[in-house]
């Protein structure tokens, strides 16, 4: 993996896209852009930045060391922008539904959300999130009980042969 890449998954230099938010040299234009900059700041630790573009009604819901942790030990493995919007009723609210891959101690697991977003005169700020259930598995097929015929056209009970 390119090293210069972003870790938001935009396919741009980290110079160029999130770094610039994170240092404070220009503004998120939009909830999306912020949502990128949090998710590059868990991955190269950037705390402040974190609790900064949190709106300021929550802050104190932070835990510092907490965050930092999670930043520290987890593997930033990817962002996936499912959508975005804004809030027809609001002009300064807008959501971003995302995936956050990581891995914990070896572990890959997502962290599905629709996060909320406010922005205080020109400032977009993260303000409330949401997890996103996942959807139950459903089987299409029916099961295929260990006694049954083998679908494969064996002959043999499934157990003795592809169930094995």
């Amino acid at each position: 993996m390119n090293e210069n890449l972003c870790p938001c998954c935009s396919g741009k230099n980290y110079e160029e896209c999130c770094k610039p938010v994170i240092a404070g040299e220009r503004k998120a234009a939009t909830p999306e852009e912020l949502m990128r900059a949090r998710y590059s700041a868990y991955a190269k630790t950037e705390i402040d930045f974190i609790i900064d573009s949190t709106h300021k009604e929550k802050r104190e819901e932070n835990d510092r060391g907490e965050i930092e942790n999670w930043s520290k030990k987890s593997d930033w493995l990817g962002l996936e922008i499912i959508k975005t919007a804004d809030d027809p009723e609001k002009a300064d609210t807008g959501y971003v539904e995302f995936i956050a891959t990581y891995a914990d101690r070896g572990v890959k697991l997502e962290h599905h959300e629709l996060a909320e977003f406010k922005k205080v005169k020109d400032d977009w700020f993260f303000y409330d999130g949401q997890l996103v259930a996942q959807h139950p598995f459903i089987r299409v097929e029916p099961k295929i009980g260990r006694n049954d015929p083998c679908p494969c056209g064996s002959g043999k009970k499934f157990k003795k042969c592809c169930g094995k």
